[in-house]
């Protein structure tokens, strides 16, 4: 079983940004899609960003495109989330996920993943 880490979270500014890291274990990082998916106080967690096991697929939510930009390096088994302009709504718990399979493409839906991290906190202020 993959165990994923993540990294980066803190408190920041709106405006500000940072950039999370997820570390994964074991040789075979780079044969599944992963993803980011985020939990605010009260809400159910959503998507965020997927990319591809080979990095040149990704697609994004709606609400952080033009300002999130998800990377990976398959050879550090690690994938990035750089978040630039945040928002105090961007305030969540966020989580790493792998994908149940290794089917090519980009995931958007938590059911299409197995394997999570214990996620990192951000918060916003305002």
């Amino acid at each position: 079983q993959v165990q994923l880490v993540e990294s980066g979270g803190g408190l920041v500014q709106a405006g500000g940004s940072l950039r999370l890291s997820c570390a994964a274990s074991g040789r075979t990082f780079g044969a599944y899609t992963m993803g980011w998916f985020r939990q605010a106080p009260g809400k159910e967690r959503e998507f965020v960003a997927t990319i591809s096991r080979g990095g040149g697929s990704i697609d994004y939510a709606d609400s952080v495109k033009d300002r999130f930009t998800i990377s990976r390096d398959n050879a550090k088994n690690t994938m990035y989330l750089q978040m630039n302009s945040l928002k105090p709504e961007d305030t969540a718990v966020y989580y790493c996920a792998r994908a149940r399979s290794t089917y090519y493409g980009t995931k958007k839906y938590e059911n299409e993943y197995d394997s999570w991290g214990q996620g990192t906190q951000v918060t916003v202020s305002s």
